[in-house]
């Protein structure tokens, strides 16, 4: 693969492809298209019962792209001795140039005046493609992902981009869909014009929490 630019990456995601590396030390990256892609609806938006009591008692405070180095440096660490990564330095380069280009973001978790979770993903128009979280306190990358998707409610965004589908991400309703389904719903996403909002009020907030469960619909 030639040297990427930020630009080639935007022009990338806006087709549905993005690019990986094999580990945290390789020297390049290749794209991914995938047969199945993970997205997260978020009408169906399933919050368990626990979860939503640790968002509602305030455990951490969040904010939003205070600590981009942090996070993604939080993602890239290794989750034990026998698991890589595949966020090498490329990744980093092109997704730093991308949250000064304000199109990358960050949820963060903190716990007295420490990051303690977060994530980070690509936003264009209504779609966001979340990369990558992660947790060094109990729950804290699913309360940063409730505030992800309360954020895109409350901001009009309409499709959130998982890549693949994980065990963690499966407890909150998502789901795998075929390519072309996928492109449809990309090419009709990034044409809405929606901000992703830095800041949630309180009420915003509350009324996500209170939707009636995807069970009761």
């Amino acid at each position: 693969m030639t040297e990427l630019t930020p630009t080639l990456v935007l022009r990338a995601y806006a087709m549905g492809v993005f690019p990986m590396a094999e580990s945290h030390d390789a020297e390049t990256l290749f794209w991914v298209d995938p047969e199945m892609r993970g997205v997260l609806p978020l009408d169906t938006f399933h919050i368990p019962r626990r979860l939503k009591r640790t968002v509602r008692q305030g455990l951490y405070t969040v904010r939003c792209n205070s600590d981009f180095e942090g996070v993604i440096a939080g993602c890239a660490a290794a989750r034990a001795p026998d698991q890589d990564t595949w966020i090498n330095d490329e990744v980093r380069r092109l997704f730093r140039a991308l949250h000064a280009m304000g199109v990358v973001h960050t949820v963060e978790c903190w716990q007295d005046d420490q990051l303690v979770g977060g994530l980070y993903g690509l936003h264009l128009g209504g779609a966001f493609f979340g990369e990558s979280m992660f947790s060094r306190a109990r729950d804290a990358s699913k309360v940063a992902l409730v505030h992800l998707v309360a954020r895109m409610t409350y901001a009009g965004l309409t499709l959130l981009d998982t890549q693949f589908i994980t065990e963690h991400l499966s407890q909150f309703g998502a789901v795998e869909i075929p390519r072309d389904d996928y492109r449809r719903r990309l090419e009709r996403a990034i044409t809405v014009p929606a901000a992703f909002p830095a800041e949630l009020p309180t009420a915003a907030l509350n009324a996500f929490l209170d939707r009636p469960s995807p069970s009761t619909l």
